[in-house]
């Protein structure tokens, strides 16, 4: 099959300069995680900047933390008490600015998250609409709302919550009756924003600034499909008008998001976490007044099938291409099984819905298919996101004690659902068991497995057969082939149903077997890199390779 994207935006020349943003590897820190720099047991700041480093090494371009805030951490820090306060947990805000600069000094440029559509019922303002009362001022910045019923006793809608249940939590009120309800379309610790209310406009973009002030390169995003909801609030959901995703005035914030990114005389970046599954109206958060770059759900859920992961692409470069932005890879994040665990199921795709605990996998074959999947990913024009982690071939932790488990979505299911604390677990950096494998000196906030040194930096550096030096190597040549950091693509002639192929720029060829069994090798002057030892001139069955050609 083939696709003629010749006349498409994404097709410009490698040479001609782009912004860095465009190509460029951005790294995924989950801090609580990541390092812990002062043995408490939870990662920190500290952590992380004894281990920039790695990072460098690594090759990557620019670090994503998530929330780093002050936070109750209710929902792993989404749920913001102070966005101009870091977390004591994790350190200082003055810690944070030289985390920033230092990162800079090793040329690594840093986006932070931004959660639009809630704040923590800890914030100042959700506490002052506690205890101002109904019809206050202090509630319009919220959905607080009476309920239905003979005694207001029904919640005003039976909208779902993205974390199971309702939406809606009824309060006290200060005189001690029940009183309203309110709007949380997370967990009840999470209340909505109104994001009709001026001061909440206002408050998001001297954010914005606060961070941007501070060397901070860019944002992400988080659920930013919801923050806008219709005022009549319908009870029932359709799929027409839905009445908090994806509504039209939306985008008028992130018009004033740009207008604030691009006031710098370094224009600041605006990555959205947007999940829909329309890819036109997806776009539309990628027009040139919006934002520059969003996440990419569709790839990175599909099963590993080569129909499947073809149609992705398609689909993606299409979307991307009348809007002239690039599109993002990426196979795993902080909400999703591991790569290295899902590839290896009988139904290798990802949804919320279908999570479960006791699914059988065959580790071994998603470990293959999953460096396999990194090179795929890699080859693709536009930018790599790399799941903290993913680099080393973690696999999802799935047998933590249920007495540890601490997201919400678990408890929120009955306890059907495991939960994302699975992708979560601590890094390993060394082979010590004492050291928490060396993520620090403190029993870890979440345990390791009894293996997981087998995975660590220290045991997988310096292995030419590792994940991690698979992963420098094609971060290195990313970088290095001007076919790579162009915007070039074009399917090959060895594309088909088994064989993933497609051409960037001249010279440069990836192919990925799917099949069952070895297929042979095109004629071809080099191989630059294989995900798995190839067997003579043939590519065995889940493996991808970066060819030179002519």
């Amino acid at each position: 099959m083939t696709t003629d994207l010749s006349t498409s935006p994404l097709t410009a020349p490698a040479e001609q300069a782009a912004p860095w943003w465009r190509g460029a590897v951005i790294y995924q820190i989950y801090p609580r995680s990541f390092a812990d720099g002062n043995g408490d047991g939870t990662g920190d700041l500290a952590g992380v900047r004894a281990r920039l480093p790695h990072l460098k090494r690594l090759g990557v371009d620019a670090l994503w933390f998530t929330p780093w805030y002050s936070s109750p951490l209710a929902d792993g820090g989404y749920d913001v008490a102070d966005y101009r306060v870091i977390d004591p947990a994790f350190g200082t805000l003055e810690e944070a600015e030289q985390l920033i600069a230092e990162a800079a000094g090793l040329g690594i440029k840093t986006i932070v998250d931004i959660v639009p559509n809630h704040v923590s019922d800890q914030h100042e303002w959700f506490r002052a609409a506690l205890a101002a009362g109904p019809g206050s001022p202090e509630r319009q910045r919220f959905w607080f709302r009476p309920g239905r019923g003979e005694h207001g006793e029904l919640p005003p809608t039976d909208w779902e919550s993205s974390f199971s249940g309702g939406t809606w939590t009824r309060v006290t009120e200060p005189d001690g009756t029940p009183g309203e309800w309110y709007l949380h379309l997370f967990a009840p610790e999470q209340p909505d924003l109104n994001w009709n209310h001026p001061d909440v406009r206002a408050e998001h973009e001297r954010v914005l600034r606060f961070w941007f002030d501070r060397g901070v390169a860019g944002i992400r995003i988080d659920s930013a499909t919801m923050p806008v909801k219709d005022p009549s609030l319908p009870t029932e959901v359709t799929p027409d008008a839905h009445p908090f995703v994806d509504r039209d005035e939306i985008h008028d914030i992130y018009r004033a998001w740009r207008a604030v990114a691009d006031s710098y005389a370094e224009p600041r970046v605006l990555v959205g976490e947007v999940w829909l599954a329309d890819p036109h109206r997806f776009a539309r958060y990628l027009r040139p007044d919006e934002m520059h770059t969003a996440f990419n759900f569709d790839f990175m859920m599909r099963p590993w099938d080569a129909g499947e992961l073809r149609t992705a692409i398609v689909s993606t470069l299409d979307a991307h291409g009348p809007v002239g932005a690039p599109p993002t890879w990426v196979l795993s994040n902080h909400d999703v099984t591991r790569a290295a665990t899902r590839y290896g199921r009988e139904d290798s795709s990802f949804g919320f819905v279908a999570r479960a605990f006791g699914i059988p996998t065959d580790l071994a074959k998603a470990q293959r298919r999953a460096r396999a999947a990194a090179l795929l990913s890699a080859a693709l024009p536009g930018s790599l996101y790399v799941y903290q982690g993913d680099e080393l071939g973690l696999p999802e932790v799935e047998d933590l004690p249920l007495d540890v488990l601490q997201d919400p979505m678990h408890f929120r299911s009955g306890g059907t659902d495991p939960g994302r604390d699975g992708c979560r677990v601590p890094l390993p950096w060394t082979s010590d068991a004492d050291s928490a494998f060396g993520f620090g000196a403190g029993t870890p906030w979440l345990p390791q497995p009894a293996n997981w040194g087998d995975y660590s930096v220290e045991r997988q550096d310096g292995d030419p057969r590792s994940m991690l030096t698979l992963y420098r190597t094609m971060i290195a040549l990313r970088r290095s082939e001007p076919a790579l950091r162009g915007e070039e693509f074009a399917w090959a002639a060895e594309d088909s149903a088994d064989i993933l192929a497609f051409r960037r720029g001249d010279d440069l060829l990836c192919l990925v077997n799917f099949g069952a069994t070895p297929t042979d090798l095109p004629a071809h002057l080099e191989i630059l890199l294989a995900s798995s030892e190839l067997t003579g001139s043939q590519l065995p069955t889940d493996t991808a390779v970066w060819l030179r050609v002519q």
